[in-house]
């Protein structure tokens, strides 16, 4: 089993998106986690409903929480995907192995939900979530 941990400035949304692509639908071969640099302490509720409401996804182990926590952690991290461009310049430094460090620059959703109707924001979060599922579905075949 391959450990992934995603990171983004605020883990509120598009760490939280990947993490829960990876265990909901990868949870055989790979475990994701989710850390950021500034965490907001909570998933963005949109996203959340999102995810759980239209992909079913089980999301009772994902949280919004500092990176600081698997800087020491007894599990080896296989890969970390910084998944703004923020987390990738905060990160970087930090870990050990930065040969492990993967960089996606994914526009932040959350930015564009101003003013936007439901509708909107789901066709906003659509486009993010197929954009991760895509990478991830690249990743994992070079995993293989």
């Amino acid at each position: 089993m391959k450990n992934i941990l995603f990171v983004c400035t605020g883990n509120s949304a598009r760490s939280i998106i990947a993490e829960s692509i990876i265990n909901n639908e990868y949870s055989k071969k790979f475990k994701a986690y989710s850390a950021g640099s500034n965490p907001t302490g909570k998933i963005n509720e949109n996203i959340k409903l999102y995810l759980t409401k239209i992909k079913n996804f089980n999301l009772e182990n994902c949280s919004s929480k500092n990176f600081d926590i698997f800087l020491n952690k007894k599990f080896n991290i296989d890969h970390v995907i910084t998944v703004c461009n923020n987390a990738n310049k905060e990160v970087c430094p930090v870990w050990s192995n930065n040969n492990q460090i993967i960089h996606w620059d994914i526009e932040d959703p959350v930015s564009k939900f101003q003013n936007s109707n439901e509708k909107q924001i789901n066709e906003i979060i659509s486009e993010t979530y197929d954009i991760i599922s895509k990478k991830i579905e690249i990743l994992l075949e070079n995993e293989n």
